[in-house]
């Protein structure tokens, strides 16, 4: 199907957007399922591939405010999952570490992902698979993407630190 008209763009941008959104969607209804917002399993997955990560550097990491970040931090330190330790290296600054819960959820969030990415990409055969990831990377690159995490992480939580509930537009 060709979606270019004469004088029309193609769309691609939309349509990026579009399953985007609902590959977005998609994967918050599978964390809410093991009780976690989007933004608290990016944090555990950071977290779980940077023991010892400060919550300055998370903040840095993931472009949100320190605030907002220590909110997320309390709330998954609340629920066992993450634990602050003090820095061997400077008494000012906690160090992050997933707890032994947060670990069997990261591995819980990990088969959730790949889950997800089959689910998405099964209307492709292998080599289409493997096309579509090489030109999203070389997108995200060109964009100066970080493609390991979303940079609005936390964006769920509200001022209060709770979820914030999701807007319908």
């Amino acid at each position: 199907m060709d979606l270019a008209t004469p004088g029309r763009p193609r769309r691609t941008a939309f349509l990026l957007s579009q399953l985007g959104a609902a590959a977005s969607s998609r994967f918050a209804d599978r964390t809410r399922d093991i009780g976690l917002t989007p933004s608290d399993a990016g944090v555990i997955r950071l977290i779980g591939r940077a023991p010892g990560l400060s919550q300055r550097s998370l903040a840095d990491r993931l472009g949100a405010v320190p605030s907002r970040v220590v909110s997320l931090i309390d709330s998954l330190q609340e629920r066992g999952l993450v634990e602050r330790m003090r820095s061997s290296t400077d008494r000012r600054n906690y160090e992050l570490h997933l707890t032994e819960a947060g670990k069997r959820v990261l591995g819980e969030l990990r088969g959730i992902a790949e889950q997800h990415e089959a689910e998405l990409l099964a209307p492709l055969n292998d080599e289409q698979i493997t096309q579509l990831g090489e030109l999203l990377a070389q997108l995200a690159n060109g964009h100066g993407l970080d493609r390991d995490l979303h940079r609005d992480v936390g964006r769920d939580v509200g001022a209060d630190g709770g979820p914030e509930r999701a807007r319908k537009a």
